[in-house]
């Protein structure tokens, strides 16, 4: 393991051995000594005008070194909100602990997608209960999922709004099958591709 710099410069240029035995070299853009973090931009193996980012523990590195000091001095940048990372790292696990929860209870994949759907619009008022989905504690939606399945008070606006919701994700899921099911042959096949510049 090698000894970790208290600091390396903002677009100097490092190298490291992760644990997992792959070779990194790239740009500094970012570095916390308190958690030996790093964040690199390399030049991406897919793309020249597009850049991969990592962010890199040095703690579990081996063979770090400065391949090039930068002598340019930046500005500082804003240090990492490590609070709202850590949120955001515990909301994703919850999340997974749900979808893992409702698996176990036998969720058809119609469930699964129709539950990230609303998650995405109404996104901490959405839970599983068994096989069936409620939102803002009022609303439930059973198997099969459909518009019919949508039950709550029949005077509340939330009702009215997760009915939109499902109605919009059985209409978009009928015409992604739809599409699906068109031959090939009868499609005019015409693809854009836009790149974003990572510099």
């Amino acid at each position: 393991m090698a000894a970790v710099s208290d600091c390396f410069t903002v677009g100097s240029t490092v190298a490291c051995t992760t644990c997992f035995h792959k070779n990194i070299e790239g740009e500094v853009l970012a570095f916390d000594p308190e958690t030996k973090m790093l964040i690199l931009k390399c030049h991406s193996k897919d793309s020249s005008k597009l850049s991969d980012v990592y962010i890199v523990n040095l703690s579990l590195c081996s063979d770090v070194q400065v391949k090039k000091e930068s002598n340019t001095i930046s500005e500082p940048k804003q240090s990492l909100d490590l609070q709202r990372l850590s949120r955001r790292v515990r909301n994703a696990i919850e999340q997974k602990k749900i979808l893992v929860s409702a698996l176990q209870s036998g969720v058809s994949p119609d469930g699964q997608k129709l539950y990230m759907a609303i998650s995405k619009t109404i996104s901490n008022q959405v839970n599983w209960s068994g096989p069936n989905i409620v939102v803002f504690n009022d609303v439930t939606i059973t198997p099969p999922y459909k518009l019919e399945n949508v039950t709550g008070s029949p005077e509340s606006r939330q009702l009215a709004y997760v009915k939109k919701i499902v109605d919009k994700f059985i209409k978009d899921q009928a015409a992604v099958g739809t599409a699906a099911s068109t031959p090939a042959s009868s499609v005019a096949s015409t693809t854009t591709v836009s790149t974003v510049s990572a510099n």
